[in-house]
């Protein structure tokens, strides 16, 4: 028992407890220079190491985002969009999923919801999965630093990949609206940000995605405005405050999903290297 987890119990740590624990502690370390495994140093010392980080606030027990999920209409639609023009590139894909547990899993508060306003699930988007009416699949994207998971509800009759979506999409898309989410893609320094919007609008239109379209900084009132807007107009550079040096765009997918852009140079770029470095030192200690 570590010193730790002790001292969370409220009583102080004898003799044997320092030993038990410093012993655990060395074993660890000789484990970790060895190249063993997370599962294999908390066997050898007791979980000693796990006991003590369960104890710990609830922030510290946490590694970071593991992915983003998205639910599309057309999965091979998407699929395309997010490996063959923005360059992911496949986890892993499952599917099939329905059955009571998966159900109660994904849908028991939305469900809850439903039987409390006395109101048929399916109408607050509630599908039968628990029947198997409905069936899930799902597949992983990997980008450098974000994992991007794909989510499409179909019913049991349709194909995977091509088939329709069970229920039919938001018409409210708004940024504004609250709980509207969407998937930020960090652009690499080195590259034009308005160039890269243009190829991205283009690349997208001969894929047959023209629903595929970014904002511009200037006021239009068409879409043939828009498409012809100067390519100086393609990206929001911010130059002064706190965000110098961050350039951001908004866009829409082949799903109708919220895009942002960002590229971050400069001054802004500083600070975001300046906390992920306090985080990591934070963290070692």
């Amino acid at each position: 028992m570590t010193h730790e987890q002790n001292s969370s119990t409220g009583r102080k740590p004898n003799r044997r407890d320092v030993i038990r624990g410093t012993s655990a502690m060395t074993l660890a370390g000789l484990m970790v220079a060895t190249g063993a495994s997370s599962e294999d140093i908390s066997a050898a010392t007791g979980g000693t190491e796990e006991g003590r980080r369960d104890d710990t606030p609830l922030g510290q027990r946490i590694r970071g985002f593991q992915h983003f999920g998205m639910t599309v209409q057309n999965m091979n639609r998407a699929y395309e969009f997010y490996t063959e023009v923005l360059g992911g590139t496949e986890i892993m894909r499952d599917g099939d999923f329905h059955g009571e547990k998966i159900h109660n899993t994904l849908m028991l508060n939305d469900e809850i919801e439903a039987i409390e306003k006395k109101i048929n699930p399916t109408t607050i988007g509630v599908p039968d999965l628990r029947g198997g009416v409905q069936r899930l699949d799902v597949r992983f994207i990997q980008f450098d630093n974000m994992v991007l998971e794909l989510l499409h509800y179909r019913e049991s009759k349709e194909p995977e990949g091509n088939g329709s979506a069970w229920a039919p999409a938001h018409e409210l898309r708004s940024p504004a609206y609250p709980r509207s989410l969407h998937l930020c893609f960090h652009l690499r320094d080195d590259i034009d940000f308005n160039k890269f919007i243009h190829d991205l609008e283009a690349e997208s239109a001969r894929r047959g995605m023209p629903n595929v379209r970014a904002n511009r900084i200037i006021s239009v009132a068409t879409e043939e405005g828009r498409k012809n807007a100067p390519l100086d107009t393609l990206s929001n550079k911010i130059t002064e405050g706190k965000s110098n040096g961050w350039a951001l765009i908004y866009a829409r997918g082949p799903e109708g999903e919220a895009l942002e852009f960002v590229q971050a140079l400069g001054p802004v770029k500083q600070v975001f290297d300046n906390s992920r470095d306090r985080r990591q030192k934070m963290q070692r200690s």
